[in-house]
């Protein structure tokens, strides 16, 4: 039987490297042999990611209200555990995902006001004992997330998504509460400064990542 695999996410509001970072990731196990599953949330199977077209998309005539909202993003991570991630684990693979439910506490809860003994109980129920082994959750002054988010879309020339357009308040509120998750579970979310130079922003990543590696091997 294979040794159940690490399950790594990655966390950290709009803006701050979740992307170019993950790539690193993926990149530095993958060059010492272990196989990567990368994925996202809301997303990573077809079912998950048609709820993430809802979640994303414009509301039109017809917003979401904030339980909708709650109950979508669990409905997403239901499907998302079973087709993806508890089978890679089971292999023996590492899942890294950008996101997970640290962003449900943090946006829904922080962000929108929701009731955190909810989501808890959510938790719970999809999740089972479930939790992430390591958490990285990038962290920088909302000034400098949104001038880097900005930029990256003005590259891009996308347009921004239904939670992208929120006014600075609620990232405020979501950094806040990732800050307090992190407080309160510091053993497994490691909190690295993203407002410093790229590359040593992934210094102190692959400083965790040999740690986590060196523990499972």
């Amino acid at each position: 039987m294979s040794r159940r695999g690490r399950f790594i996410t990655l966390e950290g509001g709009e803006g701050v490297g979740k992307t170019t970072n993950g790539a690193l990731i993926r990149a530095w196990l993958e060059a010492r042999g272990i196989e990567v599953v990368a994925t996202r949330e809301p997303g990573g199977t077809p079912g998950a990611e048609r709820i993430r077209e809802l979640l994303l998309g414009a509301d039109g005539d017809d917003p979401l209200c904030d339980d909708a909202e709650l109950l979508l993003v669990f409905a997403a991570r239901a499907q998302h555990l079973a087709r993806k991630i508890r089978p890679a684990l089971e292999r023996g693979a590492w899942v890294l995902c950008d996101r997970f439910t640290d962003a449900t506490y943090a946006y829904q809860g922080a962000g929108r006001g929701g009731d955190i003994a909810q989501i808890a109980t959510l938790e719970r129920l999809v999740q089972g004992e479930l939790r992430p082994d390591l958490t990285l959750l990038l962290d920088m002054p909302l000034a400098a997330s949104q001038a880097r988010l900005a930029s990256r879309l003005a590259a891009q020339g996308g347009e921004r998504d239904r939670f992208e357009q929120e006014r600075g308040a609620f990232f405020e509120r979501v950094r806040r509460g990732y800050l307090a998750r992190a407080e309160a579970e510091p053993g497994r979310i490691t909190v690295i400064d993203a407002a410093r130079p790229l590359e040593r922003v992934q210094a102190d990543i692959l400083a965790r990542l040999e740690t986590e590696v060196a523990a499972w091997r």
